[in-house]
């Protein structure tokens, strides 16, 4: 059928017709019903008709330049997105053609470099997070968090699943949508408001025989370290249930690997392994399991080392791929189809140039910038730093004086350039209150100017 258009021919209207025809749509805009009418731009962009590619793009440079994002504001932001140096080292490898533009190695026997870069990750990940295996890889965080979830429900056989209160709303978001197919009852154990940890004891009142797992995170949503993991742990597998960990990879620099005390199932979020914050992704989702007999029931692919058939040369092998689009089909354990392979290899070039004593040190800077942040905001009248008690990493919570709104003065720190203070849900109890964080980048005169500007909006 000859259209309007001979190179782009389903731009032709007769054409577009007919296929909303067929799909029973109405129109292309009903195509997206789903997104919601407050998020639409419902205009045209504004770029002016026959102008030069070299006019247009000058035009959208001076456009994006308006925009608050670093390294033109500073960033004070995290609850799932950091601000961490990546050295040039890191970005120099991923950006290799042998690795970024690989998919994923669906033919090992001529994606050696690939299959190679996974192995030293799934090493290095396993050996950092004290677990007996990695996979790689998964989508972020939340992701990996909600396959936990299932996973332990798919082990156990029970239908019921704790997640701690002081979780990252996101991540919890998540779960709830991916357990719903399984009729799990989701039940949630409380923090301790003074403190920002959770609620040990009752935590332990909750744990009975038709729990299926515990999810907490240590570090917590609000930055605060989990010091009695060991004791929930223990109760969990007293019960034959499984405990399921969500941690900050970095803040393995000076903590006790998960693995250490018992726990099942450790996911994470590799961003700050060397990926940049870039809107929002790509991420790396850890997942990791302490015990190999758990390694069948985990999403993903794990990477295997062997040899070549005359035993000469070392080699490597997908050696488990428990997803639907092969042999296991409707038996999978995840419907995950692909990987964050780059990000993964990434996350691998940041751990073997830092090595153990750089990794230990990242993790000393962090908490003494942090530390040193708190001290220096605590001198401003009206804030409570940190508003909860409890031990911290990177981030902490800030809380306003009375009568402030913690979303207004969220805004009015970005318009002069700075990006901090996420404001905090309602239900995390800390009245108005930001999420702050500091790491390796922030300077002295970073937190001083950050200072002076809480001062300045409050």
């Amino acid at each position: 059928m000859p259209g309007s258009h001979p190179l782009l021919p389903n731009l032709d209207d007769e054409i577009v017709s007919m296929m909303l025809e067929r799909i029973g749509a109405r129109s292309i805009d009903e195509l997206f019903s789903d997104i919601p009418e407050n998020v639409r731009l419902n205009r045209g962009l504004r770029i002016p008709p026959g102008q030069p590619e070299s006019t247009v793009r000058r035009d959208l440079s001076s456009r994006l330049a308006t925009g608050r994002t670093p390294p033109s504001s500073l960033c004070f932001l995290g609850g799932g997105v950091w601000p961490h140096y990546i050295p040039a080292v890191v970005e120099s490898i991923v950006s290799r053609q042998e690795f970024y533009t690989s998919y994923t190695p669906y033919q090992p026997e001529i994606s050696q470099g690939m299959l190679q870069g996974l192995f030293e990750y799934q090493s290095l990940m396993s050996d950092l997070l004290g677990m007996e295996a990695c996979n790689s890889s998964m989508y972020d965080w939340a992701s990996a968090a909600a396959e936990a979830a299932r996973m332990a429900v798919r082990v156990t056989g029970r239908r019921k699943f704790l997640v701690a209160e002081n979780i990252a709303p996101h991540t919890l978001e998540v779960i709830r949508s991916y357990v719903e197919p399984l009729n799990l009852e989701l039940e949630s154990v409380p923090f301790d408001h003074s403190t920002g940890r959770v609620d040990v004891d009752r935590a332990l009142s909750l744990i009975d025989q038709d729990v299926a797992g515990i999810y907490l995170e240590n570090p917590n949503y609000l930055g605060v370290l989990e010091e009695e993991i060991g004791e929930v742990v223990e109760e969990i597998h007293r019960k034959k249930g499984l405990a399921v960990v969500g941690v900050d990879p970095v803040s393995m620099s000076l903590l006790r690997a998960p693995g250490d005390f018992g726990v099942d199932i450790v996911v994470g979020e590799g961003q700050p392994l060397g990926i940049p914050m870039n809107y929002g992704g790509p991420h790396l989702g850890i997942f990791a399991v302490r015990d190999l007999k758990l390694a069948r029931s985990m999403p993903g692919r794990l990477i295997g080392a062997t040899t070549t058939k005359d035993s000469s040369k070392r080699a490597f092998s997908m050696v488990l791929q428990t997803r639907e689009q092969h042999i296991r089909r409707e038996s999978a354990t995840s419907n995950i189809c692909t990987n964050q392979s780059l990000m993964a290899i990434a996350a691998s070039a940041y751990l073997a140039l830092l090595g153990k004593s750089g990794f230990r040190k990242l993790g000393e800077v962090i908490i003494s910038n942090s530390h040193y942040a708190v001290k220096r905001l605590a001198k401003i009248k009206g804030l409570s730093v940190p508003a909860y008690g409890g031990s911290f990493f990177k981030e902490f919570v800030v809380g306003y004086p009375r009568g402030t709104n913690a979303t207004s003065v969220y805004r009015k720190l970005a318009k002069i350039g700075f990006l901090a203070g996420y404001p905090l849900d309602a239900k995390f109890g800390a009245g108005q209150a930001g999420l702050y964080c500091v790491t390796e980048v922030h300077t002295a005169e970073d937190i001083e100017s950050l200072a002076e500007a809480i001062e300045e909006v409050l």
